[in-house]
């Protein structure tokens, strides 16, 4: 996910990104999250390396990058996942929470649609010394994950827009479809005791996913809360500890 909000270009500049879902956000917040997703789109990368909480990471350019906040989540892994957790990432993007959770014993099942994703977490695996704790996976939510997990890592794209490009697939899920596949499903693959940590934000439909948590009878704790400001726009990020 973006992190850092920006809002130069309107809404109609890109009517393909037009889609069926309603915020449950006031209009001038949303048009304000499309004018910010606009300006970080274009803002051009090359693969990078990055040393985070201990890791070093290779990030190509079509896979999310590290932000400000990913430590929100990043450090409430490092204190949630134990030794012999069955740990699910979901949309694990260049690893970096999924190898996390091997770095503290547990077994882990990395899962993304992006191939570029895909390839970056296998060799960050490797990279960080955990290549035999974490399975890799293209996975379409629970598609190609039958099991059940000790522990659920979901730091899902915060916008309902449609995806343009491999990268964008990070930051957009057109309509929450996957958002709410997730939800539907996600009390089949948790263990007895199981647990998710979820990260989301204001620079997306917050209050859609506090009331899907809510409909599919999850109850949610904040574990972690940083806001970034930019242009007069305070975002709130936040992980929850759900159950």
């Amino acid at each position: 996910m973006t992190r850092t909000p920006d809002h130069d270009h309107p809404e109609q500049d890109h009517p393909e990104h037009e889609t069926g879902h309603q915020p449950a956000i006031p209009p001038e917040r949303a048009a304000r999250i499309r004018h910010w997703h606009e300006r970080a789109y274009r803002q051009s990368r090359s693969t990078t390396t990055a040393t985070y909480l201990g890791l070093t990471l290779a990030i190509p350019p079509e896979v999310m990058p590290i932000t400000p906040t990913s430590h929100l989540l990043g450090r409430a892994v490092l204190d949630h996942a134990r030794p012999g957790d069955r740990v699910l990432d979901m949309g694990t993007g260049s690893g970096v929470n999924a190898i996390l959770a091997a770095t503290r014993g547990a077994e882990v099942t990395a899962v993304d649609t992006n191939p570029r994703a895909l390839e970056a977490a296998r060799a960050n695996a490797a990279r960080n010394g955990v290549e035999h704790r974490v399975d890799v996976r293209r996975s379409d939510v629970f598609s190609a994950v039958p099991e059940t997990f000790d522990l659920v890592v979901l730091d899902p794209p915060f916008r309902w827009f449609r995806p343009r490009d491999l990268l964008e697939t990070a930051t957009t899920d057109e309509n929450y479809r996957a958002l709410t596949a997730f939800f539907t499903a996600a009390r089949e693959h948790l263990a007895p005791g199981g647990r998710m940590l979820v990260f989301f934000g204001t620079s997306g439909d917050l209050d859609h996913l506090i009331r899907l948590m809510t409909e599919h009878g999850f109850t949610r704790e904040v574990l972690a809360h940083d806001q970034a400001t930019r242009d007069g726009w305070t975002v709130d990020y936040y992980t929850f500890l759900v159950t």
